[in-house]
């Protein structure tokens, strides 16, 4: 649960840290397990502890990492595409930004989807997208293959590892597509350490095994 008192440790304006956390957290019960609340809570999180080491707005810098998935309650292709609408849509945001700050957040959410072969425009659109790769090794994994268990139920098992094998060598193997924007970031070790776990498949088996039998 996220708890707001430490957002307001990074100088969150409180009125937007309430809207936020009972009007748009909520959004992400709804989501696959893959995109869940922790998740959101995770992204928040990591932006505004990377956002310390930048001038950026704090209040911004929240609102983008809280809303970046929200495009979610429409589409999985184009989410990004739909929460940067959506933001863009939120009159209730007029009260605390300028139209400027808003579109640099609607923008932000945008940017942040990996397999975006542009670069993120603004250091917002960086923390975002930066926040989001979670890179946590055996939780990409697991994330990997629950996305695919609640989005093609009637895939087979061996369907379902073959399904992984190939996103994990698309998007973060040495080959693959996935880009880290900030420095400061402990993105660059962590993925390093599931780069050689994708290499060793007993590892890989182990993890698809004990999720798939919790799930």
């Amino acid at each position: 649960m996220m708890i707001k008192r430490n957002i307001l440790e990074y100088g969150v304006n409180e009125e937007i840290c309430d809207y936020v956390m009972t009007s748009i957290i909520p959004m992400y019960d709804g989501f696959d397990k893959g995109h869940s609340r922790e998740h959101c809570e995770y992204v928040v999180s990591e932006a505004l502890h990377l956002s310390t080491f930048y001038s950026a707005d704090p209040d911004m810098v929240f609102v983008a990492a809280a809303c970046h998935d929200i495009g979610l309650v429409e589409d999985r292709k184009t989410h990004h595409l739909v929460s940067e609408r959506m933001i863009l849509g939120d009159s209730n945001l007029k009260r605390w930004f300028t139209e400027e700050q808003i579109v640099t957040i609607a923008h932000a959410a945008r940017d942040h989807r990996a397999s975006s072969d542009r670069e993120p425009e603004t250091i917002y659109g960086r923390l975002i997208a930066e926040a989001d790769r979670q890179i946590v090794p055996e939780t990409v994994i697991r994330r990997t293959i629950l996305y695919g268990m609640d989005h093609y139920p009637e895939m087979s098992r061996e369907g379902h590892w073959q399904r992984m094998l190939d996103h994990l060598e698309e998007k973060y193997s040495e080959r693959g597509y996935l880009k880290l924007w900030i420095k400061e970031s402990r993105n660059a070790d962590s993925l390093r350490i599931l780069r050689d776990m994708i290499k060793d498949e007993n590892v890989l088996r182990r993890i698809f095994d004990e999720t798939f039998r919790k799930d």
